[in-house]
């Protein structure tokens, strides 16, 4: 399964680095691979659930606008 979250506040790699490493804390999270350019996170892994993306990126100081299964 693969989402991709529209995240709020990333503005320079340290913010995608701590996106990232937040999400993949999760352990249904396989990668997450950040863009800044586009502020948007690309998330693989199995049963993801939205509600548990929004808490990992809002615990690493960010908020998702937006999610799409692709």
């Amino acid at each position: 399964m693969e989402k991709t979250l529209t995240v709020e506040g990333m503005s320079c790699g340290h913010c995608t680095k701590a996106v990232e490493e937040g999400l993949r804390e999760l352990k249904q999270v396989t990668n997450a691979r950040a863009d800044l350019n586009s502020k948007t996170v690309e998330v693989e892994g199995y049963e993801l659930k939205d509600e548990d993306l929004k808490k990992a990126v809002a615990e690493a100081g960010y908020e998702v606008i937006d999610i799409k299964t692709v």
